[in-house]
Parts: C-alpha cells; structure tokens; sequence
C-alpha cells in the first residue's frame, strides 16, 4: 500500500525537520512519518531506491540518513518542494508508491 494521498487530513502533522511538515506518528527509529507537504514522502515505507532523486528534473530531493529504520537507513527528502514543476516523474517511478505531489498543497 502507498502513500496516503490525504495525509494532511488523515494525520496530524508532527512537527518540522529540515524546514519541511512532518506528519505522524513519529516514534524513531521504527515510525518516521510523511515528510513534506506540496511532495510528500512516506518515510515509512520510502526503500531508497533513489529513482526520485536521479530522475527529477529539478532537484527537489536530497538524502538524508534515518539509522536503523526497518525499510533504509536512508531516505529521500522533498529538500526544494517549492521548486517541484508537478511533473509526476517521482510518483510515477517510485516502486512502492512512497511519494504524492498535490499542487494545493503547496
């Protein structure tokens, strides 16, 4: 199962790391919730595969370390949401479907 296209009403948002909301729960290193809200990506289930970030156009994600998380002990971070075209391109190529881009989120 993929990421929950309505996060942002279906969860309550965590707090902020890195500048990006993050929604819950968080409980690490187990449970690190939906980072980003404009590009969205489910650390839960993200298995850093790094698609997104080879493929984006304009550079919105970065890696970031999440040690000892069951799926990666790295995962991609929306880093520049606010430059993301709405391409699709990481939704699309994501193999376990971690990532949801929603303009009206922005």
């Amino acid at each position: 199962m993929g990421i929950d296209p309505n996060f942002d009403a279906n969860r309550e948002k965590a707090g902020e790391e890195n500048g990006l909301d993050v929604w819950g729960p968080v409980e690490p290193p187990e449970k690190l919730g939906i980072h980003g809200s404009h590009v969205a990506v489910d650390y839960d289930i993200c298995i850093a595969d790094g698609a997104c970030l080879e493929n984006c156009p304009v550079d919105v994600f970065d890696w970031v370390d999440t040690p000892d998380h069951p799926e990666s002990e790295r995962k991609v971070e929306p880093t520049r949401e606010d430059q993301c075209i709405d391409c699709m391109l990481c939704v699309d190529i994501c193999p376990v479907d971690a990532i949801d881009v929603d303009p009206s989120r922005s």
